[in-house]
C-alpha cells in the first residue's frame, strides 16, 4: 500500500460536492450555530446597500430641500428638513452600534465552529494516525505528518465557515448595492453591473494555479518541520560532527522556496487586483459621463445620482473581496481534499471480521517458509522456518540486517508476511484479532521510549489496572526500588520528554517494569542492552533474568552472557535459517557460522567484561 504522504495531492480540490459531503458530519453537530452565523452575513453585507441608499434623501431632503416642506404628524406639521438634520446624527450612531454587535457575534461564531470542527477532525485523524502501521511511519518524516494532520485540518475547517460567511455577506453585499442601483437608475445600473462582471471574470482561471502553489507550499513547509524535529533530536550530533553550517544551508534552501511559491501565487492571483481597478475605473468614468448627461436633462436628481455613485464605488469592495474570498475558498477545499485523503489511508495490517481472540500461548509458536520484504523483490527473509516451545528462551544472532529484528517484528504483525505463515499453537497469527494478539507480548528495545510524564504514568502503561501492590513488586523485581526511593518525588518524578532525566540504565529499567506490569506470556528482547555500560547492563541483566521468568522468550543481543543463557541460538543468515542448536553444539559444528561470530566478536567482548569485572572487584 502506498504510504508516502509526499506523492498525495489534492486531486479532489475541485469536486466541492463531493468535500463539502465529506465534512458535513461534522459541521452538523455546530449547525445551529454555524447557520445562524451565515444568516448574521445576509444583514452585514446589506449594510452598505443601506448607507448607500441613505444618501438620496440626506442630499435631496436636507442638503437641497425645501425648509417649508412638511409632512403630517399626530395632525401636526413636522418640518422634514429639519427633523432629518436632527435624526441622522443620532441614526449614524446606533447603526454603527448595530453593526458592531454584529459583526462582533459573527466573529464568535466563526472561531468557535471552526474550533470545533477542526478539533473534532484532529481527534478523528489521530484515531487514523495510531492505527497505520509502522509501514507509514518509516515512509513518511515526522515535520510532513505533522503537517498533514494538524496543520491541513486547521486550514481545512477554520477557514471554510468564514470563507463561507464571507461569500454570504459579499453575494448580499452585491445584491443590496445593485438594487440600489437600479432604484436610482436602470440605465447606469446596466452600465455599472457589466463593468463589474468583466472585473471579476479572472478569478475563474486561477483556481488550478492555487492549488498546485498550496500543495507545494504544504509540501515545503513538512520538510521545515521535519528540520526542526531533527534539529531538536539529534543537537548533539550536529555540535559533535559541525554540522551546523549544514543544517543552516538546508534550512535557507527551505526559507528560499518557501518564499518563491509565495511570490509565485502573488504573481499568479495579484494580478488580478490592478486589472479589476482599470476595469472598475473605466467603469465610473461612463457612469459619470452618462449620469452627467441624466441630470443636466432632468432624468435624475443629485441626490439619486451621489446614492448611485456612493453605492458604485462601495460595489468594487465586494468585488474585489469576492474574488479574495473565492480564492481563499478553493484554498480551503485543496486543503479539505488533503484531509480526506488521509481519512482514505487504510492501515494494511488490521484483523479479520469475527476474529479469534487470542489468550495465551498453549504449545509454542511456528515459523513455516516465511518470505518477507520490506521493499518489492528485496527479500530480508527468504523460506524461514522455526519452531520455539512455550517457555523457551530462543536467541537470534547473526551480521547486522541479516534479518533478526524483522523475525521478531513479524509476531506481533508490526509487519505481515508476503507468504508463509507464523503460527501460535497452530493458529495463523493472522485469524487472531489484532489487538488480542498484542497484549500477549511485552517488548523491550535497545532504546525503549518513555513518554513525557511521570515514572508512575509510564510503567503502569503495561496495565493501567494494576493495584499499587503489583506496581510495588515490578519496582522491585526490575531493581528500581532503590532510585526510586532517592528520588524526592518517587514514583512521581517527571522523566522529561523521552525519558530525557533519566540515565540509559534508568530508562531500560522502567522500561522492563512496564513490560513486568503486563506480565505477557511472550516477551522480545531487542538489544536490550547494547546501549548500557557493564555495571548499568549487569543490574539491568538481573530485571531481565526476572522479566523473563516462565515466558517464552526472543532475544536479540550481541553479548555472550544473553546468548549462552539462552535454551536454544538461531544463527540467520541472508534472511535464513542457518544453524539451530545450543552454544555448545553450535561451537562444534566445524567452520560453523556461529562459532566464527564468537571468535571474532563475542570471545573479545566476553574478555573485555570479565576484565572489566575483575578491576571493579579489586576496587579499581
Amino acid at each position: 500500500m502506498d504510504y508516502i504522504l509526499k506523492n498525495t495531492v489534492s486531486k479532489d480540490a475541485f469536486k466541492y460536492g463531493f468535500l463539502l459531503k465529506k465534512i458535513y458530519p461534522y459541521i452538523k453537530p455546530v449547525m445551529g450555530r454555524a447557520l445562524l452565523n451565515l444568516f448574521i452575513a445576509i444583514p452585514l453585507g446589506l449594510l452598505d446597500g443601506i448607507v448607500a441608499l441613505s444618501l438620496k434623501p440626506y442630499l435631496d431632503l436636507v442638503v437641497n430641500g425645501d425648509p417649508k416642506d412638511t409632512f403630517v404628524l399626530f395632525g401636526m406639521d413636522i418640518p422634514i428638513q429639519a427633523t432629518l438634520a436632527a435624526i441622522i446624527p443620532f441614526g449614524i450612531v446606533l447603526f454603527a452600534l448595530f453593526q458592531g454587535v454584529l459583526k462582533y457575534v459573527s466573529n464568535y461564531l466563526t472561531d468557535w465552529t471552526g474550533q470545533k470542527v477542526s478539533n473534532s477532525l484532529k481527534v478523528d485523524l489521530f484515531k487514523k494516525l495510531t492505527r497505520l502501521d509502522p509501514q507509514f511511519y518509516d515512509v513518511n518524516s515526522s515535520g510532513l505528518v505533522l503537517t498533514r494532520f494538524l496543520s491541513d485540518p486547521d486550514a481545512a475547517s477554520k477557514s471554510i465557515i468564514e470563507s463561507l460567511k464571507s461569500f454570504i455577506a459579499t453575494f448580499f453585499g452585491l445584491v443590496g448595492l445593485v438594487a440600489v442601483l437600479l432604484y436610482n437608475s436602470w440605465q447606469l445600473a446596466i452600465i455599472g453591473c457589466t463593468i463589474m462582471a468583466i472585473a471579476i471574470t479572472p478569478v475563474v482561471f486561477i483556481r488550478k494555479r492555487i492549488k498546485k502553489v498550496s500543495n507545494a507550499t504544504m509540501v515545503v513547509g513538512g520538510s521545515m518541520t521535519t528540520n526542526f524535529n531533527e534539529t531538536f533530536g539529534g543537537h548533539k550530533i550536529i555540535a559533535a560532527y559541525n554540522l551546523q553550517d549544514k543544517q543552516n544551508h538546508k534550512f535557507e534552501s527551505q526559507i528560499h522556496q518557501q518564499f518563491d511559491l509565495a511570490m509565485s501565487l502573488t504573481k499568479r492571483v495579484g494580478w488580478m487586483s490592478p486589472i479589476m481597478y482599470f476595469v472598475c475605473s473605466i467603469g465610473i468614468a461612463l457612469v459619470m459621463a452618462y449620469g452627467n448627461h441624466l441630470i443636466l436633462t432632468g432624468q435624475m436628481t443629485a441626490g439619486s445620482f451621489a446614492s448611485f455613485v456612493t453605492s458604485l464605488l462601495l460595489l468594487y469592495k465586494p468585488t474585489k473581496t469576492l474574488g479574495n474570498t473565492l480564492t481563499n475558498l478553493q484554498g480551503t477545499f485543496v486543503a479539505m481534499g488533503r484531509v480526506f485523503e488521509l481519512f482514505a489511508l487504510e492501515p494494511a495490517i488490521s484483523s479479520l471480521p469475527n476474529a479469534e481472540q487470542l489468550t495465551g500461548l498453549d504449545r509454542g509458536i511456528e515459523f513455516k517458509n516465511v518470505n518477507f520484504e520490506y521493499e518489492k523483490d528485496v527479500p530480508v527473509l527468504k523460506n524461514f522456518n522455526l519452531s520455539v516451545n512455550k517457555g523457551e528462551t530462543i536467541a537470534l544472532v547473526g551480521n547486522s540486517g541479516g534479518g533478526k529484528s524483522t523475525v521478531v517484528n513479524l509476531i506481533p504483525r508490526f509487519y505481515d508476511v508476503k507468504s508463509g505463515s507464523i503460527c501460535f499453537d497452530g493458529v495463523d497469527i493472522r485469524k487472531f484479532d489484532l489487538d488480542s494478539l498484542r497484549s500477549q507480548i511485552s517488548f523491550v528495545f535497545q532504546d525503549n521510549f518513555l513518554f513525557s510524564g511521570t515514572i508512575r504514568e509510564n510503567i503502569m502503561m503495561g496495565n493501567e489496572n494494576a493495584t499499587q501492590g503489583e506496581l510495588n513488586r515490578v519496582i522491585e523485581m526490575a531493581h528500581l526500588d532503590e532510585f526510586i526511593d532517592s528520588l524526592e518525588n518517587g514514583l512521581d518524578t517527571p522523566v522529561g520528554e523521552r525519558g530525557t532525566t533519566l540515565s540509559g540504565g534508568q530508562r531500560q529499567r522502567v522500561a522492563i517494569a512496564r513490560a513486568m506490569l503486563k506480565n505477557a506470556p511472550i516477551v522480545i528482547l531487542d538489544e536490550a542492552t547494547s546501549a548500557l555500560d557493564n555495571k548499568s547492563e549487569a543490574i539491568v541483566q538481573k530485571a531481565l533474568d526476572n522479566l523473563i521468568k516462565n515466558k517464552t522468550v526472543f532475544v536479540i543481543a550481541h553479548r555472550l552472557s544473553t546468548i549462552k543463557n539462552a535454551d536454544r541460538i538461531a544463527v540467520i543468515n541472508e534472511g535464513e535459517l542457518a544453524e539451530l542448536g545450543s552454544h555448545e553444539q553450535l561451537m562444534d559444528i566445524p567452520n560453523g557460522i556461529y562459532r566464527k561470530l564468537y571468535e571474532m566478536q563475542f570471545k573479545s567482548q566476553d574478555d573485555a567484561y570479565y576484565s572489566d569485572s575483575m578491576e571493579e572487584a579489586r576496587g579499581y
